[in-house]
C-alpha cells in the first residue's frame, strides 16, 4: 500500500527522480548511518534537512544556525539542502517517492496528511521533552498533529488575509480602522470595492479588489475565503465532507458576482502573485490579496525609494501605505482567519533508522523552530513567534522602526481568530479531500473565474466528486 500511495504523489516528480535524488544527500542521510549505530561508535549522526528561503535572509542565516548547533552537539551533524519555494514540494515528493526523504523538510502544515498517508511522517511526540512541546501555542502546534501523533513543529503562523492602499480606501470613504476592528460582511465588502473602482473614460484605471489567481495561487483565494463562508475545513465535526453543502453554491455565486460587478479584473486567472503586487504599488487596485504582514514592509521600502529618487523603485509606482484588512464574512459564516502554519515536518525513509537517530531528528527540529531562530525569522516576516522561547528572544531584538501599530493590532486580533486545527481528520480522508481539491475544485474554480464554468456547474462537480470519494452518507446534505 505504501508504494501505491507514494506513486500517487506525482509521476512528473518521478521523471526527475534520478537527478534530484543524487543531489539530495540521500545516501549519507542519518537514516543509513544511525541504523548501524554509528553515533554509539563515536561517529556523528547526520540529520538532513530540505529548506526553502523561509524569509529573505533565512538561507544566509541557516549556515550560522547549523554551525552553532554542530559545535554544541558534537555527536550530531546537520546537513541542509536548499530549494526555492517553487521547487521544494516537487523535490520533496521525488525523495519520498524514492523512499529516501530528508529527515526534516519545511512545508505547510496542510501537507501533513499527504506525507502521513505515505507512512513516512514520523510521530516525534515521544522523542521531545514535555517542556519542548509545551513551548508552542497549542492551537498552532495542533496544525502539525493528526489524531494523537505530532509530525512536526511550527515555525510561524502567517495570517493570510487581504490588504489595502490607505489613501485609496479613505478616498472611497471606507473606515478601514473600523473594518480592522469589527470586520465586514460580504455585502459591505462588495459595496466598498465598487466604490474603489476608478475609471478614465471607459477604461478602468483602478480596480476595487483583485486576488492573484494564476495557476496554483487560485487555491489561496478559494481556501482563504471559504473559511468565512461557514466551511472552515473540508470536513465538518462529524467528519462529513462539508463542501457539498448548499453554502458552497452561494459562496461561488458571491465570488463570481465580484467579477461581474466590474470590481475585479475579468482576466483574474492570469494575474500571478508578482503582477498582483505590482498592480498594488502602481495604484491599479485599492485592495489586494492574498495579504501578508510583510507587505507593509515591502510597501514602505518602495515608498522610501520613491522619496529618495532611487531607481530601483517599482516602475510607475506611487507612495502606498499598506493596511491589513480581514476577509469578509459570507452569509452563514463566521470570522475565521486563515492561518498559514508552516514548519518542520519530520520524515523517515525505508531504512528504518534507530530510536537514537529519530530522537536526534526531533532535537534538530525543535532547535530550528524555537528561540533565536524563531524570533529572527518571525521579525523579518513582521510576525510574532508562536513559541514562548521565540517570544523571549524576540523581545531582545532591536524593535522594528516605522511599524504601523494599527496593523500590528489587527494581525494580533486575526491571530486569535485562526480556524481551529483539525487533527481529528483521518489521513486517508484528508488525502482524498486534497485530491478532490487538486483535480476538481481548482480546475473548475479557474473556469469559474474565467466565466467558462457557472457556479451551479462547479458546485455539482464538487458534489459528484464528494459522493464518489466518501459516499452520499459521508457528505453534508442540507436536506438531511
Amino acid at each position: 500500500m505504501k508504494r501505491k500511495k507514494m506513486a500517487a504523489l506525482g509521476m512528473a516528480a518521478v521523471m526527475t527522480l534520478s537527478s534530484l535524488a543524487a543531489g539530495c544527500g540521500g545516501t549519507d542521510k542519518g537514516g543509513s548511518s544511525s541504523a548501524s549505530g554509528t553515533a554509539a561508535e563515536g561517529k556523528k549522526d547526520v540529520v538532513t534537512a530540505l529548506l526553502p528561503p523561509v524569509s529573505a535572509t533565512y538561507q544566509d542565516k541557516i549556515n550560522t544556525y547549523i554551525e552553532d548547533f554542530n559545535k554544541e552537539n558534537p555527536d550530531i551533524e546537520i546537513k541542509v539542502t536548499t530549494a526555492s519555494w517553487e521547487d521544494v514540494t516537487q523535490k520533496l515528493d521525488v525523495q519520498v517517492n524514492a523512499g529516501s526523504p530528508p529527515d526534516i523538510a519545511f512545508i505547510g502544515s496542510s501537507g501533513v496528511t499527504k506525507y502521513l498517508d505515505t507512512d513516512m511522517a514520523v510521530d516525534i511526540s515521544k522523542y521531545l521533552e514535555e517542556d519542548q512541546i509545551n513551548d508552542f501555542d497549542e492551537n498552532v502546534l495542533n496544525y502539525f498533529k493528526n489524531q494523537e501523533g505530532l509530525y512536526g513543529l511550527p515555525a510561524y503562523c502567517e495570517i493570510q488575509c487581504i490588504g489595502g492602499n490607505r489613501e485609496l480606501l479613505e478616498t472611497a470613504g471606507i473606515d478601514w480602522k473600523a473594518v480592522q476592528k469589527d470586520g465586514w460582511t460580504y455585502d459591505e465588502f462588495r459595496e466598498a470595492i465598487k466604490k474603489g473602482v476608478v475609471k478614465e473614460g471607459d477604461q478602468i484605471k483602478t480596480y476595487g479588489f483583485l486576488f492573484a489567481c494564476a495557476g496554483v495561487t487560485a487555491k489561496d483565494y478559494f481556501g482563504i475565503f471559504v473559511k468565512n463562508a461557514g466551511m472552515p475545513e473540508a470536513f465538518d465535526k462529524d467528519l462529513k465532507y462539508a463542501y457539498t453543502s448548499k453554502q458552497m453554491l452561494t459562496f461561488l455565486e458571491d465570488l463570481r458576482a465580484l467579477i461581474d460587478d466590474g470590481s475585479m479584473p475579468k482576466e483574474l486567472g492570469s494575474i500571478d502573485a508578482g503582477k498582483r503586487w505590482n498592480m498594488m504599488l502602481t495604484g491599479q487596485t485599492m485592495i489586494t490579496g492574498k495579504g501578508l504582514s510583510s507587505f507593509e514592509k515591502s510597501a514602505y521600502e518602495n515608498t522610501e525609494k520613491l522619496k529618495n529618487n532611487d531607481g530601483s523603485a517599482v516602475e510607475g509606482s506611487i507612495p502606498v501605505e499598506y493596511v491589513v484588512l480581514p476577509v469578509p464574512v459570507f452569509e452563514g459564516g463566521n470570522q475565521q482567519a486563515q492561518g498559514a502554519v508552516d514548519g518542520y515536518i519530520c520524515l523517515t525513509g525505508e531504512k528504518n533508522p534507530d530510536e537514537q537517530h529519530l530522537k536526534n531528528v526531533a532535537k534538530v527540529a525543535y532547535y530550528l523552530a524555537s528561540s533565536e531562530r524563531a524570533a529572527q525569522t518571525c521579525q523579518e516576516l513582521y510576525l510574532k513567534p508562536v513559541c514562548e522561547s521565540g517570544r523571549t528572544a524576540y523581545e531582545k531584538l532591536p524593535p522594528i522602526e516605522n511599524k504601523n501599530e494599527d496593523n500590528t493590532k489587527a494581525v494580533e486580533s486575526l491571530t486569535t481568530q485562526i480556524a481551529e486545527a483539525r487533527p481529528d481528520i483521518p489521513a486517508d480522508k484528508g488525502a482524498a479531500a486534497i485530491k478532490i481539491q487538486d483535480e476538481v475544485i481548482m480546475p473548475k474554480f479557474q473556469g469559474l473565474l474565467a466565466g467558462e464554468v457557472t457556479p451551479e456547474e462547479m458546485y455539482q462537480a464538487i458534489v459528484d466528486a464528494g459522493h464518489a470519494a466518501f459516499g452520499e452518507a459521508g457528505c453534508v446534505s442540507d436536506e438531511s
